[in-house]
Formats: structure tokens, C-alpha cells, sequence
């Protein structure tokens, strides 16, 4: 097959990209320019698309011996991404940009200019694994459960999945690195990237503060309706968080308070006990489908961050909109999060959570 290997400048694209080769692929490396401002520095494990990251992939492609390129696609990644980034949090939701990506960017922008090339798939250092089953290609969980990264590809679709190639969801991370200094790749040892990639210092309110300004407002604790507090934008809190909150003084019994919700129409944060937290009735909205969609109550497995525990849960489908009921409880649950839902390791599909609330 001809295969374009997505380059991002670390080791996991550049082993999958390997591996590519050695199936015996016609493999060109491509390095997505995605950064407005690629000549910042990379600091550490944050941020990429720097101009040090767009060297070290054409340094890999170099090894291998294929060609190299670089696709600029900023300025789509600035309006599908990014703005969207923004705009989800200035509507107090709290959204996931990796799964936007990987939706709107990577199999999507990158697949179709692929295909339109002649290219037969997209292959990605992400840690998934897909399998051929009795209805298609299937999405399942990668073998390292530590890396594991079918949470932020439960947006693909089914012809998608069929052009898509994970060469790394059957090994762990740490022989990933083995592997790649024993090729001779010089990132064997470059730290990966963490949190958002266009936030790479990680300040992610002050990143928000820049792009939205001021919008003071007032800290309620929940239970009491007591002002406790003042903020600078309700956009930077998210349900759930408690460091960085900024109380004036702690709450009468000395327990710890956490955000419980966020109203960013009337600017208002309030916070309780953790026991407000407590959530079993999701609703999600935009469900997209991994193979064929659900169309009767199942019971399956669902998942709201990309690492955290999958619980049991009754799914329930009305068009585009999919409910979940908990067996047991979760904690946390924010507005915008991805509903991720699990048949054991396969994901079956995922939907954007519009509410979270106890029965």
C-alpha cells in the first residue's frame, strides 16, 4: 500500500512509521505544520509543531530512507480547532482538542488530501489497536493500558478506521523506546508531549485569559449562597477542579471545596463539598459511530477522560443523542467532555456531553 506516515517529530510516530517500512509500504513521511508561531521553543514534554519538532522528523525520515514533507495546515487547525477550544470554554464547557484533531485534522483534512494523492491509509504513532471483525474494522484499546489512546479516536468513523494504521497498540511504550534506539532514531530518548499542544507552558487559564479578556465574577459556595470569592473569567474553571480555585478563606468545618459548577453567562463559579460531584445520568449530543451505530438500550462500558476508569452503564440512542446510565457513580463530570462507549476493548462509539447529573 502507499501509506503517508504522520511525522510529528517523537518517537511513538517515528517507530510506527518504521514499521510501516518494514511491512514493505510505499511510506512518505509527512510532518503537519499545525503552530501559528512554529519557531517558539519546545519546552520540555510541552507543546510541538515547533520548528525543532518539523528537524527531528525530517531527521527520522532521513533513516528510513523515504521522502519528506510538511503540510502546513495551520490555518484549519486554528479555525477547527483552537477557535473551537475557545469558544467551548467561553460557553463554560470543557473540551477535549486532541479528539477535535483527530476528527477534524488528522483523518479527516490529512485522509482526504491523502486518498486525493492516491495513498491508501494515514499511519499514526497513536496506541490503539484494529481489528478485522464480523462487521468491519474494529477500534479496540492498545495492549499497554498505560498509553492506551482509543479514547481520543472515538470520533473516527467506520471509513475511516479503514484507512487508518496504528503499527504500535500491541506493544508498550517502554520497548517502543528500545526499539527506536536500536534503529539508530535519535528521539529514542525525546521526553513526549503532554497537555495542549498550543498551551506549552501549560497555563491554560492564562492562555484563555489572553484570548478572552476580563469577565469578573464572584465565587458562590453552593451549599450556603455565601460570596466567597471573586475570579477574572468563569471560562478558566472547569467542574471539578480544586487548586487554583483562589477562595478567600477555606470553608467553616476545614473540608476541601472543589468547582461544582460554572455559568459563564452570568459569571458566576460556585463551589461545594465533593459530594456534589457525584453524577450518574449523562446526556451527550453529536454521537459518532466506530461501526455500526446503537439502535436499541445496550449495556456497555463508558469512559470520560482518556486515562480515567470505565464504568458499566445503560446506553440509550435517540438520533444524535445518547444517554448513559451508571451503574455506579462518577466524579467530576464536566459539559463538552467526550462520552466515550466500550463493548470490553472495542469502542463502539463516543458523543460530547452537553449534561452530567445525579438521578
Amino acid at each position: 500500500m502507499r501509506v503517508v506516515a504522520a511525522l510529528s517529530g517523537g518517537v511513538d510516530s517515528a517507530v510506527a512509521a518504521a514499521r510501516a517500512v518494514d511491512a514493505g509500504h510505499d511510506v512518505v513521511g509527512v510532518h503537519l505544520a499545525l503552530s501559528r508561531s512554529p519557531a517558539a521553543n519546545r519546552v520540555g514534554s510541552r507543546g510541538c509543531c515547533t520548528i525543532e519538532d518539523s528537524h527531528d522528523a525530517r531527521r527520522v525520515a532521513d533513516v528510513l530512507g523515504i521522502p519528506f514533507y510538511i503540510w502546513d495546515l495551520s490555518e484549519l487547525f486554528e479555525s477547527e480547532v483552537i477557535d473551537d477550544f475557545v469558544s467551548e470554554y467561553a460557553l463554560g464547557r470543557t473540551p477535549n482538542p486532541c479528539l477535535r484533531c483527530n476528527e477534524k485534522i488528522k483523518f479527516t483534512a490529512v485522509l482526504d488530501r491523502a486518498v486525493a494523492m492516491g495513498f491508501d491509509a494515514v499511519c499514526t504513532g497513536h496506541y490503539a489497536r484494529i481489528v478485522d471483525g464480523p462487521n468491519g474494522r474494529e477500534l479496540h484499546r492498545a495492549v499497554d493500558p498505560d498509553k492506551d489512546q482509543s479514547y481520543v479516536l472515538a470520533v473516527l468513523n467506520e471509513e475511516q478506521l479503514s484507512r487508518a494504521m496504528f503499527p504500535l497498540g500491541d506493544t508498550y511504550k517502554a520497548d517502543i523506546r528500545t526499539e527506536a534506539a536500536n534503529r539508530g532514531l535519535l528521539v529514542a530518548d525525546k521526553p513526549d508531549s503532554h497537555d495542549i499542544c498550543f498551551v506549552p507552558d501549560g497555563n491554560t487559564a492564562g492562555w484563555l485569559h489572553n484570548r478572552l479578556g476580563d469577565a469578573p465574577g464572584d465565587i458562590i459556595d453552593a451549599t450556603t449562597g455565601e460570596l466567597v470569592g471573586q475570579h477574572e473569567g468563569a471560562y478558566a474553571f472547569t467542574v471539578g477542579q480544586r487548586r487554583g480555585v483562589g477562595l478567600g478563606r477555606p470553608a467553616a468545618d476545614g473540608a476541601r471545596r472543589y468547582v461544582v459548577e460554572v455559568d459563564t453567562a452570568t459569571s458566576t463559579v460556585m463551589i461545594g463539598p465533593p459530594t456534589l460531584l457525584h453524577i450518574d445520568h449523562i446526556s451527550g449530543e453529536r454521537a459518532r459511530w466506530c461501526g455500526p451505530a446503537l439502535t436499541e438500550p445496550t449495556q456497555a462500558l463508558v469512559q470520560v477522560r482518556a486515562h480515567g476508569e470505565a464504568v458499566p452503564a445503560r446506553i440509550e440512542v435517540d438520533g444524535d443523542v445518547v444517554t448513559a446510565l451508571l451503574d455506579d457513580s462518577l466524579r467530576g463530570v464536566a459539559a463538552g467532555q467526550a462520552l466515550v462507549i466500550y463493548d470490553d476493548t472495542r469502542v463502539i462509539g463516543s458523543s460530547t456531553i452537553n449534561r452530567a447529573t445525579r438521578r
